[in-house]
């Protein structure tokens, strides 16, 4: 004979299992919103300063240049460092416009041991370059400056023709972002930007051209509003 349990017994049950259902909502709620709070906060730097290229699977090409001291200089010596690499010539207005900044930007960074700022001029004249970096900064620049006279590298292996043009590499030497134009790099987005990919972490979005694709760009349009 089947066993049924008593009628009264079922109206606590049915209250037991709506706890249950309401309990577990809650639960998903809660780590919905943490992941998404979560996610928010590892993209908004990127989402502000809108990069013309982002990404996490490009390796950024290796090189060796001379530094203004006839020093030979590799990436490869600061791979294990967070690399802000700027491209530049004399001849460029914005450039020269924003080197103050990439300055600073050195300046701010520079307690980091991890983090390094390299520019590379594309100009032929060692002298016009410190001359003109002395002019503009009014000081010695607070960065080592290699020289790629004929661009093999600036524009044979980064394909850069615009300038300035600025790279950020992480620590195993994939590129994060690529900024086309001048910009304010001393504005506190961009230190937590680079404090963020010194610990590993990256918004999971991709940039090509300023648009943006993948789970992160969603989120990007909440964060400006467009």
């Amino acid at each position: 004979m089947r066993r049924t349990e008593p009628r009264s017994e079922l109206p606590r049950y049915a209250a037991y299992a709506a706890f249950v259902i309401a309990a577990a909502a809650t639960v998903f709620s809660f780590v919905s919103v943490t992941r998404e709070g979560e996610l928010r906060r590892r993209c908004a730097p990127t989402c502000l300063l809108r990069p013309s290229y982002a990404g996490y699977k490009k390796v950024a090409p290796s090189f060796k240049l001379h530094d203004l001291r006839g020093h030979e200089v590799s990436l490869d010596d600061y791979r294990g460092k967070v690399v802000v690499l700027n491209f530049w010539t004399r001849t460029c207005g914005p450039c020269l416009e924003e080197m103050p900044d990439v300055a600073d930007l050195a300046k701010i960074l520079r307690p980091m041991k991890d983090v390094a700022v390299i520019t590379v001029s594309t100009d032929d004249d060692e002298k016009e370059v410190v001359d003109t970096l002395r002019s503009v900064l009014k000081e010695e620049a607070p960065f080592p400056v290699l020289m790629d006279p004929d661009s093999k590298i600036v524009g044979g292996k980064y394909g850069t023709t615009l300038f300035p043009e600025t790279w950020i590499i992480d620590k195993k030497g994939v590129i994060r972002a690529r900024f086309d134009g001048a910009r304010e790099w001393s504005h506190a987005t961009v230190v937590e930007y680079i404090e963020q990919i010194r610990a590993g972490g990256y918004c999971p979005v991709d940039a090509d051209q300023g648009h943006l694709s993948g789970e992160g760009a969603r989120l990007c349009e909440s964060v400006t509003g467009g």
